[in-house]
């Protein structure tokens, strides 16, 4: 079967399957428990003869019958009917109680295709192929066509794990990764930032086979706490060739957030998840179910606070090495609240270089009402004097208009920014910022112009809103009602933070 026609075929099934009331989430998890079985029987036969060891059929103890059936495709692939169901899921349940990457892939794992006729169909377009043999960059491009659309379904709500490819693609140029290095995300989605590093350091770079190798099993670690978002995550790099079929898992299932476990690397991509408070459900002595805000009390952090992201901020700092760099995108409220957030970014910047802010447009993210950056910032040594000289800020938001339906940010569209970040080198930079004009969106400010400025406020912005000052001219009104949308939610959110605060005094 050719390629294209290949990833037709696993396009139509996914909206055949729709029509019957399987979305795109449940439809990419069967095919990631079923594309895993096909490729390891694939794996255990020559010429790879990889051993692989699949369990029997367990109890519901989780406790392996003696005379049960092998949870293996072999098995699976003959079965047919009520048998075929009831044996899919009684195996789905038997591979999550194991351990290692077998274990993450089928963790809490379930049917969600209950028309066995359709189950088998699903099963028997799989079996046909010797997935071994398409090249990984079909395999990865099916499957990334699968996050994305279950990403853009807005009834599954994954859209909160998606992160632009032309913005992660973007940050991965202007850090430009070399070989040989270590790169964590500890927020990690389905992957999106090891993928990119994955292709940047593979086509920019002649690797002999201990680069290969390294890459291949040891530069990527991360955390991601949801099980199902794990699970594409781990076959999302698997199908791109990152990781051994029999390997272990690179990706923790523990809240990254919680202590320093010892990691540390030379580089750091990040996109941590939206959402102001970090919080907890307990029953309180009523019986009934409340949050309480969550602060992580870890003596290597600046401050204590339930801010999540600004608990990222100071985790991904503690993960990096004396020559670690980072880029991690974070919402506005890092770079203007006060309290904690004042005593983060003040140490930020003595502690480290922060030399790159990156304004992002509204419109780019499935989750809606929010105003981001990216943060590139380098780790330092120990010093008296702060290591941040000057911040350079680009500024794609002002007069920038981006839906997720029309006119989506391209990486075309970050290119000037790139270019004018220099990762070649970016002690040569040229502001395009002057008196003679204004409108340049490039323009550095010095340390002491920040440290000066109210609470170290970083939410810098100088450029003129062109739709507020030109009538004649306003976006189509579709575009202004997106705008208008995104500030009342934008608004919506600072009022339920505020809320949140007063409830728990």
């Amino acid at each position: 079967m050719t390629e294209s026609a290949l990833i037709s075929k696993v396009w139509n099934f996914a909206n055949v399957l729709r029509d019957d009331g399987v979305g795109y989430g449940d439809y990419l998890e069967q095919i990631t428990y079923l594309l895993f079985l096909k490729m390891a029987d694939e794996m255990s036969k020559p010429p790879y003869s990889k051993k692989m060891t699949f369990p029997r059929i367990k109890d519901t103890e989780g406790t392996e019958l003696e005379d049960g059936e092998l949870c293996d495709w072999e098995t699976l692939s003959k079965k047919r009917g009520a048998e075929l169901e009831a044996y899919y899921s009684q195996m789905l349940r038997s591979l999550g109680t194991e351990k290692g990457i077998l274990g993450q892939i089928f963790t809490k794992s379930q049917n969600k295709i209950q028309d066995p006729a359709k189950l088998l169909r699903v099963i028997d377009m799989i079996g046909k192929e010797q997935w071994t043999m398409v090249g990984a960059d079909i395999k990865g491009d099916i499957y990334e066509g699968l996050l994305e659309k279950n990403a853009s379904d807005t009834k599954s709500g994954a859209g909160q794990y998606f992160t632009p490819r032309s913005l992660i693609q973007a940050m991965v140029e202007c850090l430009a990764p070399k070989p040989g290095k270590k790169i964590h995300d500890p927020s990690c989605g389905t992957g999106g930032f090891f993928l990119a590093a994955y292709d940047y350091i593979i086509n920019h770079h002649s690797l002999d086979s201990d680069q290969k190798k390294f890459l291949k099993n040891s530069t990527f670690s991360g955390n991601e706490i949801v099980a199902g978002t794990r699970r594409l995550c781990l076959m999302n790099m698997f199908l791109h060739n990152i990781g051994e079929i029999d390997g272990e898992t690179f990706i923790s299932p523990n809240d990254a957030l919680i202590a320093d476990e010892g990691i540390r690397v030379d580089y750091v991509l990040a996109n941590p998840p939206f959402g102001k408070k970090s919080s907890m459900t307990i029953t309180n002595e009523e019986g009934e179910q409340e949050k309480q805000d969550l602060s992580y009390n870890r003596q290597d952090f600046w401050a204590s606070t339930s801010n999540k992201q600004l608990n990222f901020l100071q985790h991904i700092r503690s993960l990096m090495k004396i020559t670690g760099e980072a880029a991690v995108v974070l919402p506005d409220n890092v770079l203007f609240e006060g309290g904690a957030g004042e005593t983060v970014r003040k140490e930020l910047l003595k502690t480290t270089e922060l030399h790159t802010i990156l304004r992002l447009p509204t419109g780019i993210f499935y989750a809606n009402g929010v105003k981001a950056n990216v943060l590139f910032f380098d780790n330092k040594p120990a010093s008296k004097e702060a290591w941040t000289k000057e911040v350079w800020i680009y500024d794609y938001r002002t007069n920038i208009h981006h839906t997720l339906k029309k006119g989506t940010m391209q990486l075309e569209d970050l290119r000037d920014f790139i270019r004018l970040y220099n990762p070649s080198n970016r002690h040569k930079r040229i502001e395009t910022y002057t008196d003679s004009n204004p409108d340049g969106r490039w323009r550095k400010f010095s340390y002491e112009e920040i440290i000066a400025r109210d609470k170290t406020n970083l939410d810098i912005f100088w450029l003129k809103d062109k739709s507020l000052a030109d009538l004649d001219n306003l976006p189509d009104p579709d575009e202004l009602a997106l705008e208008i949308l995104e500030d009342v939610e934008a608004a919506l959110e600072g009022f339920r933070g505020i809320v949140g605060i007063l409830e728990n005094k």
